[in-house]
């Protein structure tokens, strides 16, 4: 959740209450938020030659965008403590009774960074701009102007090398850095100050709804500000090569349905359509009992909660507004039951009990690797439609999902040779492959993998290599696994000659169900090289199988 930091006494004004630090945590709890620091009582930094005033870090649920300020904040806490009414936002004309304008140039919209997520905000002193405004898409040597704070004119491709190393700016750079346009808002240098009156806010972004949900949100909190608290005066957008010329902000409240039983019974209440209808006004909604239903509310979402978007964010909001501890505490008037496991899951743990039981020990490495571990280190390829890649990778580390376990286990035994050997390790857990075929494009699979680190797979390497006959039959034992076609199910073994395993000490395993033959696995003795890379002394030898096949 984010934790957003506010000036105590400055929030405390606003609230128009002094509480203790003990109190104000109380308050956030039945509001639903949480008090994570109060700043008073520790060291706090020193700016401009004076102490920072103490804090308030605030953990804000991520779905309340509306409050991820100070304004946010007070207002909610102030509509939820009923000392403010929620207020009515309202669209109103300009005092000149002309809209101003932002003409979008056709270009802009075919050509925007389409990987970008965030949206970008710029705010504007509007006394000293003057409309109507075009947002275009030019390439990077047609755009010039002097950025804010400076005075040399610079082209785009100079402002990138400019804001390279910006410790702001810089980390954005890559949204547009290879387009072959960029998009501008052209305005003047002069940007908003203590003495600006009236504000004009652009933004920008590939996601209209991300992008709306913004837009008012920003312009709800500005507008608690202005000379008529809750007024915003809209602006015109031209958009008619793809027919979205419109007005915004849009906001007129969203319209929504709850059932009364529902509410109720989630909560374990019996209060009245009227009763429900002021504890939703403690939380910015407002609801009237239906005129066609008496068991329907008909809920009035204001532009500012983008988080109410089913009845069971209504019937929290009740519970908030009733105050959770307030809620009946009873138990349940039928049979506990326990859920029935999937059966991919209850094989796993079939699985983990007789490995654990026959002394070996589970391990369970992350399910993300590097490309080269999951790949080279393995000697094995990668054909470009098998493993599941990040987009942005935070760290070379991190580069893909896992299609095999056997990375893991040998990073795992790579970090723990100092112990004593054998090290016997398993795990049983998903990797991922891509799969067009599916919506979500890749899908899971169980695995069961083990691998057994020792020295004595030393001798029986080199006796492998030096006896023709093979260890077995120095032993007078027959390890043979063969296809016995008579019978409809079985399994087998048969020798492979993969670069993963030693030549001539691997072998892939069969199962046929139902007189359908499937590879399963592999088993074997780990290549000298892959041992190199891996960086362990001794021989390894590992298993891995899908099982999924079993269920």
């Amino acid at each position: 959740m984010p934790t957003i930091s506010v000036d105590k006494a400055e929030l405390y004004k606003a609230l128009g209450q002094e509480y203790t630090t003990e109190e104000f945590e109380t308050l956030c709890f039945e509001f639903g938020i949480e008090l994570d620091e109060d700043t008073s009582n520790i060291e706090r930094p020193i700016v401009n030659g004076k102490q920072e005033p103490p804090q308030l870090k605030i953990e804000i649920p991520a779905n309340r965008y509306d409050m991820l300020c100070f304004e946010g904040i007070a207002l909610m806490l102030n509509v939820f403590r009923e000392k403010t009414p929620f207020p009515n936002y309202r669209l109103v004309e300009p005092k000149n009774g002309k809209l101003e304008t932002i003409t979008v140039h056709p270009d802009t919209a075919k050509n925007l960074a389409r990987q970008r997520t965030l949206v970008a905000i710029g705010t504007h002193d509007l006394d000293t701009i003057q409309g109507p405004f075009t947002y275009e898409a030019l390439p990077p040597k047609y755009i010039k102007f002097a950025p804010l704070n400076q005075t040399t004119v610079m082209s785009a491709e100079e402002l990138m090398q400019h804001y390279e190393n910006d410790k702001h700016l810089g980390r954005y750079l890559h949204i547009i850095r290879d387009k072959p346009v960029y998009p501008v808002i052209y305005d003047s240098q002069r940007r908003i100050s203590l003495n600006t009156t009236n504000v004009f806010i652009e933004m920008t972004g590939t996601d209209r709804t991300k992008l709306e949900i913004v837009n008012n949100i920003i312009v709800a909190m500005f507008s608690q500000y202005c000379a008529e608290p809750f007024t915003i005066e809209p602006v015109q957008i031209v958009s008619d090569h793809n027919g979205e010329t419109r007005q915004t902000p849009n906001i007129s409240p969203r319209k929504a349905e709850a059932e009364i039983d529902y509410i109720n019974n989630c909560c374990g209440l019996s209060e009245s359509p009227e009763s429900i209808c002021k504890l939703l006004q403690k939380m910015c909604l407002s609801a009237t009992p239906s005129t066609s239903d008496k068991n329907i509310l008909d809920v009035s979402i204001p532009p500012t909660r983008a988080d109410v978007l089913h009845q069971c964010d209504i019937m929290e909001d009740v519970a908030i507004g009733y105050g959770f501890n307030n809620l009946p505490r009873t138990s349940p008037n039928k049979s506990s039951t326990i859920a029935q496991p999937l059966l991919v899951n209850k094989l796993g743990d079939i699985v983990r009990m007789e490995a654990a039981m026959a002394g070996w020990s589970e391990v369970m490495p992350l399910i993300l690797c590097s490309h080269d571990e999951n790949f080279a280190w393995l000697n094995r390829k990668d054909d470009g439609t098998t493993a599941v890649r990040l987009a942005n990778p935070k760290t070379a580390e991190y580069q893909i999902v896992r299609t095999s376990l056997l990375p893991g286990l040998l990073k795992t035994v790579r970090e723990n040779k100092k112990h004593s050997v054998p090290i016997k390790v398993f795990e049983v857990s998903d990797v991922a492959f891509k799969d067009l075929s599916l919506e979500r494009k890749s899908r899971n699979e169980r695995h069961f993998a083990a691998a057994w680190y020792d020295r004595v797979l030393l001798m029986l390497k080199t006796a492998f290599l030096t006896n023709e006959e093979g260890l077995e039959a120095r032993k007078g034992l027959n390890y043979e696994v063969r296809e016995d076609h008579t019978k409809v199910d079985g399994y087998w073994i048969e020798e492979i000659n993969e670069e993963t395993f030693f030549q001539g000490h691997a072998a892939a395993i069969f199962l046929r169900v139902d007189g359908k033959a499937v590879r399963i696995g592999e088993f074997g003795i780990l290549h000298p090289t892959v041992l190199e890379k891996f960086e362990l002394r001794y021989p390894v030898s590992t298993l891995e199988i899908n099982l999924e096949v079993f269920l």
